[in-house]
């Protein structure tokens, strides 16, 4: 994510089933309480900054979404067929899922029993389910879908636009629109299909697969088989203008640009999307997916861009820094996914630093430069307010420390082992953690086994020590 209110050089912010690693799965194994009733999957995955996102009990291999959305009403329905595997005995389980009204739910094609607490679905099928079982659950609903508001103030979720709506669910908007397991430790592939009126355009995650119009209505089928995260899944709606292309490595590239934002300011930067990926796949190794662009909306009021797997989408059209940023994401953040929420400088970090080494290796400034030019940043400077990482919940975690001290770490590191290793690694933890998670204890490992060097103080005086370092 970025946040173009603040410059980014400081902060730079056929369905094929997902795996799910043995220590993510024992994570989503989680078992809720075992009561008079029988055992319950837990109600979140036991994030210490989102204790309720998530669910235990069950991993989630696909999503099926069917929507229907209005623009002039904004009013939604939809379908979401989960196909799912318990990870224990389950006589309930819970999904997220925020606001709409729910019209039918079943599992496994029986008619379930159901209630709602706040943001938790909590499902009752008929028949216990038993550990290892695959299993379907369909939820039907409708509504007028609202955005839920970000530990920072910026709405998240569903978010209506004058002419459709910007979605983009980092970190918990996802349940405004469809019921998921949602939490980064559980990544499914999906297939989405949208029908808005006919001089709308609908756009979502990976590949289109179609698109065909009847009676005033236009249904675009897009399908993701690479694993993603609930909260990267988008089903934006609006005016686009659209260009299809592919690149010379084969991705497939689709860009839907609101013409409010599309000739002066998007068309040059989008322009550059192809070498900005050739670029970032010789630094971190090939690209994740089969298909990128970009979604640039006008929207005004959201203040920033996210990095919706294979399609990031801007709130405005983006300059080249962010266009860079939410690309590499796709690496890291999407493809090498958070366990924790706390471990968020590993996307917002690594992100901010590829903005560094895409200056430096393209006639701008070093990254030495810029790392000394923020050094330079007063002790009182909200940039050491508080140790990217671990920040704290709440607003912390998209706060200067996470983007602006998160690079400095990894510049910090670069310096530690020099040019050679430091590369190396960071590319071998894309490559070895594709489609898979990551933590900070994995990172310091893999960085310490490649430069055969103790980092533990080097990463303790950069990502958990309070106030400013003494020395750069």
């Amino acid at each position: 994510m970025t946040q173009p209110r603040i410059p980014t050089t400081v902060l730079g912010r056929g369905a094929v089933a997902a795996t799910v690693p043995v220590v993510v799965a024992a994570l989503l194994a989680a078992a809720g309480p075992v009561t008079a009733a029988g055992r319950a999957g837990a109600p979140g995955v036991g994030d210490p900054y989102f204790p309720r996102a998530g669910n235990g009990g069950y991993h989630v291999a696909h999503y099926g979404l069917t929507l229907g959305y209005d623009p002039t009403s904004r009013h939604l329905t939809g379908k979401a067929v989960l196909t799912a595997r318990a990870t224990q005995r389950l006589d309930r389980f819970d999904l997220d899922f925020k606001g709409l009204k729910i019209t039918g739910l079943t599992v496994d094609r029986a008619r379930a029993a159901y209630q709602r607490s706040g943001q938790e679905l909590v499902v009752t099928p008929r028949r216990a389910l038993h550990k290892g079982q695959r299993f379907r659950v369909t939820v039907t609903y409708r509504g007028r879908p609202a955005p839920v508001t970000d530990p920072d103030g910026s709405p998240d979720g569903w978010i209506p636009t004058d002419d459709g709506a910007f979605v983009a669910g980092e970190p918990q908007g996802a349940m405004t629109w469809f019921p998921a397991n949602n939490h980064p430790l559980d990544k499914s592939s999906y297939d989405i299909a949208i029908t808005v009126p006919e001089n709308r355009s609908a756009v979502s995650n990976g590949v289109l697969l179609g698109r065909s119009t009847r009676k005033g209505k236009t249904t675009f089928r897009w399908r993701q088989t690479e694993p993603m995260a609930a909260y990267l899944a988008t089903a934006t709606v609006g005016k686009f203008k659209v260009k299809q292309y592919t690149t010379r490595s084969g991705i497939k590239v689709y860009d839907a640009v609101d013409p409010r934002e599309a000739t002066a300011a998007a068309a040059p930067v989008l322009k550059k999307l192809p070498s900005v990926l050739e670029w970032e796949s010789k630094l971190f190794g090939p690209y994740p997916y089969r298909a990128a662009g970009s979604i640039v909306d006008h929207a005004p009021s959201v203040g920033y861009a996210l990095e919706t797997q294979t399609r990031p989408i801007y709130g405005s059209a983006p300059d080249l820094g962010t266009l860079v940023h939410e690309n590499a994401h796709q690496w890291f953040g999407d493809s090498v996914s958070l366990t924790s929420w706390k471990d968020i400088w590993l996307n917002e970090g690594f992100a901010s630093y590829a903005e560094w080494l895409y200056e430096e290796q393209h006639g701008g400034a070093g990254a030495q430069e810029t790392f000394d030019d923020l050094y330079a940043t007063p002790a009182g400077d909200p940039l050491w307010a508080f140790p990217p990482g671990n920040p704290g919940s709440g607003a912390k975690i998209f706060g200067r420390p996470v983007y602006g001290r998160g690079a400095m770490a990894l510049h910090a590191l670069r310096t530690a082992v020099g040019d050679r290793v430091f590369f190396r690694v960071l590319r071998a933890w894309a490559v070895q953690h594709r489609h898979g998670h990551g933590t900070t204890a994995k990172f310091q490992c893999l960085a310490e086994r490649q430069s055969g060097k103790n980092l533990g103080p080097l990463f303790n005086k950069w990502l958990y020590a309070q106030g400013k370092p003494r020395t750069p």
